[in-house]
This record gives C-alpha cells, structure tokens and sequence, in this order.
C-alpha cells in the first residue's frame, strides 16, 4: 500500500512541459546538435576511407598493369558499343545446348544502326561456282 501512494504522490500530479528560454538558449541547443552529427558523420566517413584505402590502392596498382591492354582493345570496344546500340535493347544472354550464346533484341525494340561497310574488302573479280 504504500508502494501504491508512492507511486501515485509521483506520477499522479501533473506535469508541466518546458518552454524554451527566451534569451535563444533552445536554437544554440539545436545548432549544437546538428553540428555534433555532422561531426559524426564526418568521423564515420573518414573512418571508412581509412579502411578502404588499402583496398582502393591495390585496386590502382591492378588497374595500371591493364592499362596497356585496355588501350589496346579500345578501338574495337569502341566498334563493338557502335554496332550494338543500347544495352537495354537486348535480353539476356541464352546458351543453347551446342554451347552457342544467343544474345536477342527485345520485341519493339527500335532498329539497329546500318552495319558500316569495310574498305578493305575486296571486290570479286569473277564469279565463284559452287
């Protein structure tokens, strides 16, 4: 029992909330506290870039060992995204059971460029039976 008047003399009477001081106390609060998440966040960032930097710099060390051949294959990269188009144009790649890969325009898809015509081909000079 009196467990109950005590707790009744506690949480029975009401409570009356704070106001915020009129001298601009309550905004400084607030600044403070954005300016302490920011801290944090930046904390936080820079904790992740310190472990991630040994990752990125052999990450940069593989990269420039294949420099010299992506350079090399960027003409043809180049001439292969010419003739597909858009990526989004095709579906998914299909193996079919004798290994071929398929890879189909989607229905709707708008027309393919014009395939370029090679130079260097050379033209038949006499027709060939077969």
């Amino acid at each position: 029992m009196k467990h109950l008047a005590l707790i009744l003399l506690c949480f029975g009477t009401p409570l009356t909330a704070q106001d915020a001081p009129a001298d601009g106390t309550a905004d400084e609060s607030v600044d403070q506290g954005f300016s302490l998440m920011e801290e944090g966040a930046k904390l936080l960032l820079k904790g992740l870039m310190s472990e991630m930097e040994p990752a990125l710099d052999e990450m940069g060390k593989a990269l420039s060992g294949v420099e010299p051949a992506l350079k090399e294959l960027q003409p043809k990269l180049l001439e292969l995204l010419a003739l597909v188009d858009d990526l989004t144009n095709y579906q998914a790649p299909e193996r079919l059971q004798n290994g071929d890969i398929l890879i189909r325009r989607k229905p709707g898809a708008p027309q393919p460029p014009a395939l370029p015509v090679p130079d260097s081909l050379p033209l038949p000079t006499s027709p060939t039976d077969l």
